[in-house]
């Protein structure tokens, strides 16, 4: 268990963590000449089942306190029974309360230089403190570090209190803040922090962000003791190799899983001000974001109106003024511009947020979801608002979702997922079928726009039925309504199995009459004008001709005024494709050669392969697309 100090300055914080412990906390020349605390102290005690946090009490150091209150479980709560509460102590309090720190106990330090009465008085002042936090009924031991007094009964107490405490779990990648870093001779560099999440084992890679630096753990230090890995929870050095220096590292980094490496500049969060707060935030108003161990100069941007008074919450953007290491659930706390008084807190919701209707209803329900521990109603209602798609990628990453527990997650909620160059995309059960009625609903309205068609192009299919719609998605669509009979397919026209497109009487005569020329060289037939001059026929009238043959299916276009007959086509693609086959690739160099045409023409064939989604380009080259095969080679 974690004990975190807080209270205010010389209340005898780092004296007591030595008698609980025997460590002295303060490691700096002067801390010890000046007799306080200037930066974070660490301390262990009974076999490492606890570790201190001894954290900073002058008003000034505030940042510094904030850099190791988070990630604590148990907060211990010192007061000097000469003084009592005092303002460093009330804001700590404000503080741990802001972070959901509800577990702790209070010391009543100095008790040995007050009469009784001033004891009693000192309890009656921090019972009224803590009425209303979420210490309030916290224990409060009567100590003098001094003497000893006390400090068993405080030690057995935090003790039990670590027995009883639930184990953490390590669930979700892993993930560290770095309070400290510093080099050791003859072991290199070392970083500590207390865990988030997840685990760590020595050999393993990981990434320090924001910067994205590439690291491997040579060795781990658990609670203070050499180990083989670390979990959440656990106050951890960690002993990293990788391409970079101590200069490199800084406070407010982090050390994370790999795949967890993604620095954020805005993050929607639910905002809390303490109702012991004297002023209210107010939209886009400049603040200290202290997230993780870092502090970071921003500003609050309101979702929900222009204030947010003393004792309320709303929801917010924060926007950071460079990258920072944010996920879902993280708790952050909110000082003033001058860095002088605490002005709130709250819990990061999402770190994908949008550009634009950020205050919408939908949005901001969907927000109201993410406050919620069970990922999936929040999953669910981006599914319902979103038709073309939801990256289940970027949910899956902030909320810190293990690979195991998102395909559990996809599972149980009966996904479509559909894997996307860019992530995987998730559809529920309704939008899918929804999906697919609307591609088939569209298939039949440009059958009744352009009966003579024998279908719909695949890449005009997709724009009618969805224009947002990813290609993947679209395939695998278009894949499953091919097996079910609900679609068909002519070469690379898409149209309801019902439809039939055929040429009228005067159209088919002429057809009989020109098909012979394109078929006399299938690799490069006549153009228009060729073929008006060849045959005395108008060249208007052979160019619509064989527009309305396109139509059909019969001829395509596979340049401007250059058609190609169906038989020629579904022959180049097979020649393309065992071209695929043997290269890995289609050139229009290669192409030439296999039907002893000119490299235009060549050129020509290939791109019309791409534009109808036959092929994909690929700098000069073509490659055939997944399934392209199957679809073309009749």
């Amino acid at each position: 268990m974690i004990v975190g100090t807080a209270g205010h300055i010389d209340h005898g914080k780092t004296t007591l963590v030595k008698a609980l412990t025997g460590v002295d906390c303060d490691r700096f020349k002067e801390e010890k000449a000046r007799g306080i605390t200037l930066d974070l102290g660490y301390a262990y005690a009974e076999d490492g089942r606890l570790g201190f946090v001894d954290v900073p009490g002058h008003e000034r150091l505030v940042r510094n306190m904030l850099a190791g209150a988070t990630g604590i479980d148990f907060v211990l709560l010192v007061v000097a029974a000469d003084d009592g509460p005092m303002p460093q102590t009330r804001e700590h309090l404000a503080i741990a309360d802001l972070l959901d720190l509800g577990r702790g106990a209070v010391a009543l330090t100095k008790v040995d230089a007050v009469a009784p009465e001033r004891r009693a008085a000192a309890r009656a002042e921090i019972a009224a403190l803590l009425a209303g936090t979420a210490l309030a009924g916290a224990p409060v031991f009567e100590v003098a570090a001094t003497t000893g007094e006390g400090v068993n009964a405080l030690r057995s107490h935090l003790v039990a209190a670590a027995e009883a405490q639930s184990a953490h779990t390590t669930a979700g990648s892993f993930r560290l803040p770095i309070d400290r870093c510093f080099t050791l001779q003859g072991v290199g560099l070392v970083v500590t922090g207390t865990a988030f999440s997840g685990k760590v084992a020595v050999g393993e890679a990981v990434t320090i962000t924001p910067p994205g630096l590439e690291a491997r753990v040579r060795g781990i230090h658990a609670q203070d003791r050499s180990a083989p890995s670390g979990g959440a929870g656990e106050r951890l050095a960690l002993n990293l190799a990788g391409d970079f220096g101590k200069e490199d590292i800084a406070r407010g980094m982090w050390v994370t899983a790999p795949s967890l490496h993604a620095p954020v500049t805005r993050f929607h969060a639910r905002l809390r001000v303490p109702a012991s707060t004297d002023a209210p935030i107010r939209h886009w108003m400049p603040v200290h974001v202290h997230l993780g161990a870092a502090d970071i100069l921003g500003r609050v941007a309101l979702l929900e109106g222009e204030r947010l008074a003393p004792g309320e919450a709303m929801l917010a953007e924060l926007i950071l003024d460079k990258p920072a290491g944010a996920l879902w659930g993280d708790r952050f706390i909110l000082r003033d511009q001058s860095a002088t008084r605490t002005l709130g807190g709250g819990r990061v919701l999402d770190i994908f947020p949008p550009t634009r209707h950020k205050r919408a209803p939908e949005r901001l329900d969907y927000l109201r979801l993410l406050e919620q521990g069970d990922p999936a109603p929040a999953l669910a209602h981006a599914l319902a608002r979103q038709p073309a798609g939801t990256n289940l990628d970027r949910y899956a990453l902030n909320r810190n979702l293990a690979a195991a527990e998102a395909e559990a997650l996809w599972r149980d909620m009966g996904l479509v997922v559909v894997e996307e160059a860019d992530g995987r995309s998730g559809f529920s059960q309704e939008n899918w079928q929804a999906l697919c009625a609307r591609l088939l609903e569209a298939a039949r309205a440009e059958h009744e726009r352009a009966p003579d068609m024998i279908g719909v192009e695949r890449d005009r299919l997709r724009r009618l039925a969805l224009p947002t719609l990813p290609r993947a998605v679209f395939d695998r669509l278009t894949f499953e309504l091919l097996e079910a009979g609900a679609l068909a397919q002519s070469g690379s026209w898409l149209h309801l199995p019902g439809h039939r497109a055929a040429l009228a009487a005067t159209d088919a005569d002429l057809w009989r009459t020109l098909k012979p020329l394109l078929e006399a060289e299938p690799c490069n037939p006549p153009r228009v004008r060729d073929i008006a001059r060849a045959t005395g026929i108008a060249e208007e009238t052979v160019r619509g001709l064989l527009k309305r043959v396109a139509r059909v299916g019969q001829a395509y276009p596979v340049a401007h005024d250059h058609y190609f007959t169906a038989e020629s086509v579904a022959d180049l693609a097979g020649r393309v494709a065992r071209l695929c086959a043997r290269d890995g690739t289609a050139r229009a160099a290669a192409l030439r050669d296999e039907i002893g045409g000119g490299r235009k023409v060549a050129i020509h064939i290939l791109e019309f392969f791409d534009r109808i989604g036959y092929t994909r380009r690929v700098r000069d080259e073509h490659a055939l697309r997944a399934g392209a095969d199957r679809d073309w080679i009749v």
